[in-house]
Order: C-alpha cells, then sequence, then structure tokens
C-alpha cells in the first residue's frame, strides 16, 4: 500500500462527495426564478454550469477510482505512468484554478476563499510523491 496515494485517493474521494452533493445544494440556491425577465437564456446559463460543475465531480469520481485501483490492486500495467498523469492533472487543475481567481474581479482574501488550489495542489503533491 502507498500511503501517499492512499492519502491522495481520500482527499479526491472525499472532494467528489462535497463537489457532488453540498456543492449542488449551493448551485440550486442560485438557481433563476421562473419569474426572472429573460428565464430562459439565465436558466440556460445556470444549467450549462451545474453540466460543468458536475463534469468536474465526474473527473473527481474517476481520480478516485483510478487512484483505488492503483493503491489496491494490480489492474493497470503502467501504474507509474498514470501516476504521473494524474499529477500533472491535479497540477493543471491548481493552476487554471489560480488564473481563473487572477483574472477575475477582486475580493477580499480571494484566494483564500477560493481556496480549492491548495487542496489540488495537495493531492497532486501527494501523488507526484507516491510515484515509485
Amino acid at each position: 500500500m502507498n500511503i501517499p496515494v492512499l492519502l491522495a485517493n481520500i482527499l479526491t474521494l472525499s472532494a467528489f462527495f462535497v463537489h457532488t452533493f453540498i456543492g449542488d445544494k449551493e448551485l440550486k440556491i442560485i438557481q433563476p426564478d421562473t419569474e426572472t425577465e429573460n428565464w430562459r437564456d439565465i436558466q440556460v446559463r445556470w444549467t450549462m454550469a451545474r453540466c460543468g460543475w458536475h463534469w468536474i465531480s465526474f473527473d473527481l469520481l474517476f481520480a478516485s477510482i483510478g487512484l483505488g485501483l492503483i493503491n489496491f490492486t494490480d489492474f493497470f500495467k503502467h501504474e507509474v505512468m498514470l501516476l504521473q498523469i494524474l499529477a500533472v492533472y491535479f497540477f493543471g487543475y491548481a493552476i487554471v484554478w489560480v488564473i481563473a481567481i487572477t483574472i477575475s474581479k477582486r475580493f477580499p482574501k480571494n484566494y483564500l476563499i477560493l481556496c480549492q488550489w491548495v487542496l489540488l495542489l495537495v493531492i497532486a503533491g501527494l501523488i507526484f510523491w507516491g510515484i515509485k
């Protein structure tokens, strides 16, 4: 058993559950009311945002499944290569997150409030550390 990969797996699976269930509840809070002017256009944008949101949920689930298979089975022949890809993948997500915060309108402590980039860097670091 690879402890850093196990920790990355736990974080990724936890992020999946939080993102999927708690995040969707938060998305529903900002769903436009049918009485809103231009409701259809706003609803289309909200629905696209929700689909994109759960695209990330799907990514987190499959990364977690992959990490679990790597850590607990011999399912994959090229585990090191897959771990390298996942480490770069999560590092890339962190970079995109920081760029998005940087180019968005600023608000107090925006990098701390939207600190998911730290989680993504930790996951990438754990995976990288776990590469044998």
